[in-house]
């Protein structure tokens, strides 16, 4: 028993030194202040849902899960539906996909695949810078360059053509779900660029070089064989900034119409959920009015975050697969 006791002893002691050994060298208190800051993101994370829950029970209490579904908005008589709002979001953030997703796709192919790489690196700066553009300015260059090109030059021959169908029925006034699509599509397009094109560089070059030996060319080797090794990661990219369109505010707010309807036509004026939140909050009244947008600002963050995980995973595995 003493030899035990004295065992038992001596190895607390080392421990003990070693603790303190690893806490003068500064580990222990790295990973202390690192583990801190990684709980402290997650507290945070949490706080942010509980009080989006919280604040909307008054509209969850009176309407249910028909809120979604309804498409009633008059505040002067406490009726309240989100519909317009999740319609006008979805239609925008879809249609902008439509446009960036070819355009950064092929960009981050040429950047990665085809450019010689100092031009490579200085595109791609560039378009980095792009993407740190404040949304507002997007906005103001939506206003008075991007509407009236379009009102000149693009609704015309597309209701000459294409007038027949629902989507281009109707007077294109400037401000409408068409405009708010195409400023989106050139917000979101550097994020699928520079994302896609770090993915496709993280492709092993044994992969290229084996059919490059093996005779085919460089488009081919780029097309059968880089782009669906990196097609994982790549819609990685597209999910990333499907997030960041949803979410957008002030240059979809400025180019959108703000108009709470659902119309079949994209040259009709409309609404999106960051939108009526930003043009109505600071003035709304009454605790269903305010419970009202924090319901919807629940949805919008577990649809983000949703998608911004799926991404993740995505670019996630095709880096391992990479490496």
């Amino acid at each position: 028993m003493a030899a035990t006791s004295y065992i038992a002893e001596t190895l607390g002691r080392r421990t003990s030194r070693g603790f303190f050994a690893r806490l003068r060298g500064g580990d222990e208190i790295s990973y202390l202040i690192t583990l801190a800051c990684t709980v402290s993101i997650l507290l945070i994370v949490c706080l942010i849902v509980y009080e989006l829950w919280f604040n909307s029970q008054a509209t969850f209490k009176t309407f249910g899960f028909s809120f979604l579904k309804s498409s009633a908005w008059d505040p002067n008589a406490d009726k309240y539906g989100a519909l317009p709002f999740i319609y006008g979001t979805c239609v925008t953030a879809f249609l902008g996909m439509i446009i960036a997703v070819p355009l950064g796709v092929a960009a981050s192919i040429f950047l990665a695949e085809m450019a010689p790489p100092k031009l490579s690196n200085i595109l791609t700066f560039l378009i980095e810078l792009l993407a740190a553009v404040p949304s507002v300015i997007y906005g103001l260059l939506g206003i008075f360059i991007l509407v009236p090109a379009i009102k000149a030059y693009l609704v015309p021959p597309l209701k000459s053509v294409f007038g027949f169908l629902p989507i281009f029925e109707g007077t294109f006034y400037g401000l409408s779900l068409l405009s708010a699509g195409i400023v989106l599509s050139v917000m979101v397009v550097p994020f699928i660029i520079s994302v896609s094109r770090e993915v496709l560089l993280a492709v092993p070059v044994e992969q290229r070089e084996a059919a490059l030996a093996l005779g085919a060319t460089k488009w081919e080797t780029t097309w059968d064989i880089v782009l669906p090794y990196a097609s994982t990661g790549i819609f990685g990219s597209i999910f990333l900034a499907l997030a960041r369109a949803l979410g957008e505010t002030m240059a979809v707010t400025m180019v959108v119409g703000n108009t709470p309807k659902i119309s079949a036509s994209l040259l009709s004026p409309g609404y999106s959920i960051a939108a009526v939140i930003a043009n109505e909050f600071a003035e709304a009244n009454g605790d269903l009015y305010i419970s009202s947008l924090i319901f919807m600002a629940l949805v919008l963050f577990g649809l983000t975050i949703v998608i911004n995980a799926i991404a993740r995973i995505f670019i996630m595995t095709t880096q391992k697969r990479g490496s």
